[in-house]
């Protein structure tokens, strides 16, 4: 797979280019989907700078804002799957976006923060224990896409919340 390409895991399939088309661009985390090696951990790290700028919303604002951004990534993420011909392609990248913003919901402030809620993220997504795994497997296209993630992200954020509460 090339850095700035994906190939469905059918033959003879047509790359799909994420530079190329804004719905595949968004899905591919703006082209950190596009990274040879761990996408998903590249794809959250495009989260950060999102977070970043989010971090100044009313918390209102976040939660409405978030919410819309797991709501816009279903057709995203299912036309991108669609068009790659594969259900959950490691390349897309969306869902990591949304469930570390999730995570990241009335988190404290400081960097050290940042980076506990990146490893939790990360260890629910990768492990993903029941009952993530279980609709990763069962639901299908861009909602199954965004749910486990979104899952990952509520786990990652209450153990974030639990840490927060007793170490601050």
């Amino acid at each position: 797979m090339a850095i700035n390409t994906f190939r469905s895991r059918s033959s003879g399939a047509t790359p799909v280019t994420p530079f190329r088309n804004l719905t595949h661009l968004l899905a591919c985390g703006f082209g950190s989907g596009a990274a040879p090696v761990a996408p998903g951990t590249f794809g959250t790290v495009a989260a950060i700078p999102i977070y970043l700028l989010m971090l100044q919303l009313d918390a209102n604002l976040y939660l409405l804002l978030t919410a819309a951004l797991f709501l816009v990534g279903i057709p995203i993420c299912t036309r991108t799957a669609d068009d790659l011909g594969v259900h959950d392609h490691p390349g897309i990248v969306w869902d990591e976006i949304v469930g570390y913003l999730v995570t990241m919901i009335a988190a404290p402030p400081g960097w050290l923060w940042m980076v506990v809620g990146f490893v939790l993220f990360r260890i629910f997504d990768i492990l993903k224990p029941w009952p993530i795994r279980t609709i990763d497997r069962k639901v299908a296209g861009g909602l199954g896409i965004m749910l486990d993630d979104l899952l990952a992200g509520l786990f990652s954020l209450l153990l974030l919340q639990l840490a927060a509460y007793y170490l601050i």
